[in-house]
């Protein structure tokens, strides 16, 4: 069975997304949406993402996982910084991005 997305009340309020594995483990935990609606369009950004989305290495070291075969399509940032974001962060750019792409 492939994992799924779970929408659960966030403590603070409002709701967040969970990303379960085919087992069922916990594999990411998203930012706190005001509304379902806008966490069920953080789950469209989460697919757009996971489908498209390069990896970016920033831990220290910054090698890859698996020795002598490197990760395709990987970035690798060289000094520190706040700028990581959430993969499940509120909106919907999906469906623009994909309007995007008829024209």
């Amino acid at each position: 069975m492939a994992g799924c997305f779970e929408l659960v009340d966030a403590p603070d309020g409002g709701y967040r997304i969970r990303m379960l594995d085919g087992a069922g483990h916990l594999m990411a935990v998203s930012v706190t949406f005001p509304t379902k609606r806008a966490a069920v369009a953080g789950v469209a950004q989460a697919r757009e993402i996971a489908g498209t989305g390069l990896i970016r290495d920033s831990s220290t070291g910054g090698q890859p996982v698996v020795k002598g075969s490197p990760l395709p399509r990987i970035s690798r940032r060289t000094s520190g910084g706040t700028n990581r974001g959430t993969p499940l962060s509120g909106g919907a750019p999906a469906a623009g991005k994909r309007a995007h792409a008829h024209n």
